[in-house]
């Protein structure tokens, strides 16, 4: 199924245009995937694979957002990332025959594009350097879980809480001024963010609500935040 127009937009984008990967590709070669790929829509809340599942393809986010998880023997969730347009998975089963350890859920009305992962293996003999990009990637997210083993084994909650804010004001300023007030929306629930930091919902709004006694910051309803004291959020860490 070729999946022209999957972004939703009037001019025409293919899904392939929204990963960075594929940036240097012609548009011939473009229409050639996207002619090999599929597109599946899922709604809130809706699996779109799960631990044990085998893919030989590619996974791309085209609009919505997906949550990655693992789910431990006890039945303890620990978030592993939150990916957002552009985002994609199942990488590795692009290299080698592989079953997915992971599970994948939209957290809002989410499409996806399949691109068959023979597909991809072959544009990556014509053109090498995709696997470099590749490579960089999963690079990027070993980083990323070296970062979530550091933050859950070596951090208390309260500077889990003062980092993932810190984050998120850099990707609204990345040299932001100490002087002045930001205002975040959480991207997920408390209940996921609380997952994903490796702690409990519970504790999660009773260390936000000290930081809103402290000054620190501001709540306003359930995903608002207002940082008033990014000085002393630093300090925590």
């Amino acid at each position: 199924m070729f999946c022209r127009q999957c972004s939703g937009h009037s001019h025409g984008n293919l899904c392939i245009d929204n990963i960075p990967l594929f940036s240097n590709l012609t548009d011939q070669e473009k229409e050639s995937v996207m002619n090999a790929s599929a597109h599946k829509k899922y709604n809130k809340g809706e699996i779109i694979f799960t631990y044990g599942d085998y893919f030989d393809n590619l996974f791309v986010v085209n609009r919505g957002r997906v949550k990655i998880s693992k789910i431990s023997v006890l039945g303890k969730e620990q978030i592993l990332r939150i990916l957002e347009p552009g985002g994609f998975m199942g990488e590795l089963s692009l290299f080698k025959q592989t079953i997915l350890n992971s599970t994948a859920e939209a957290l809002e009305p989410t499409d996806i594009c399949l691109i068959r992962g023979a597909k991809i293996r072959d544009l990556i003999l014509k053109k090498p350097e995709i696997s470099l990009k590749f490579l960089q990637k999963y690079s990027e997210r070993v980083e990323e879980a070296e970062e979530l083993i550091e933050q859950i084994g070596l951090r208390d909650v309260e500077q889990r809480i003062a980092n993932f804010l810190l984050m998120e004001i850099k990707k609204i300023d990345e040299n932001y001024n100490k002087s002045k007030e930001y205002e975040i929306t959480l991207p997920i629930s408390k209940g996921d963010l609380a997952s994903l930091i490796g702690t409990t919902q519970e504790t999660l709004s009773r260390k936000l609500s000290n930081f809103q006694d402290n000054g620190w910051i501001k709540l306003i309803g359930q995903r608002i935040i207002i940082i008033t004291d990014l000085e002393n959020l630093e300090m925590i860490l």
